[in-house]
């Protein structure tokens, strides 16, 4: 396996987490799969980016068990790369990211919109490299490769469940409305800036 592909997947994929904690930062909603993150982080009081890594240990274990060809060297490099992500998100979110303040909604926007796409060119990258996977988008290969239904269906079925979840305890449990115009923006913009980074 070439070296230097190896450092590259591991920094686009850090770059991606630099990017998602621009979108918490700006404040205006984030991702569909992160607005239940977020809502998670909230009500337990646990940081974000160790939401969001156990989120997608969990969605990896899930891949380990669809996984008729699992590799153990291939989870254990998945693994540590989620810890690294979540350890990036917090490290900006919690203590970089505060030294400032955004006032200005467009300025809230504005870096909304960097922040998806840095994300998105993070990801793209790390699916052209093919070394690291993504354990949402690999559970779904999975599934998809087990019956006749297809990727799109069971990623936006999680999407849709993640959602329906974070707006239910948001209500339940009065908490900060995560699913905002942020998700949609992120749900038009992020799709095409990874197809566009892949290629």
């Amino acid at each position: 396996m070439n070296r230097k592909k190896i450092m590259l997947s591991f920094f686009y994929y850090l770059l991606s987490a630099f990017g998602i904690s621009l979108t918490l930062k700006a404040a205006i909603g984030v991702s569909s799969f992160n607005s239940l993150n977020a809502t998670l982080a909230e009500l337990s009081q646990v940081k974000i980016g160790t939401i969001t890594a156990g989120s997608n240990l969990l969605f990896m274990i899930g891949c380990w068990l669809l996984d008729s060809q699992r590799k153990l060297k291939n989870y254990l490099t998945m693994g540590i790369a989620l810890l690294f992500f979540g350890s990036t998100i917090n490290l900006f979110t919690y203590f970089i990211f505060p030294l400032f303040t955004l006032h200005s909604y467009l300025m809230k926007c504005l870096l909304f919109i960097l922040g998806t796409i840095i994300a998105g060119i993070g990801t793209g990258k790390v699916l052209n490299y093919q070394i690291l996977k993504f354990p949402i988008e690999t559970f779904c290969l999975l599934l998809a490769e087990r019956n006749d239904r297809h990727f799109k269906f069971y990623r936006y079925g999680v999407d849709f469940f993640c959602i329906l979840t974070a707006l239910l305890l948001t209500f339940s449990f009065d908490l900060t409305l995560m699913v905002r115009e942020g998700t949609l923006i992120s749900f038009l913009l992020l799709s095409p800036v990874i197809a566009w980074s892949k290629d």
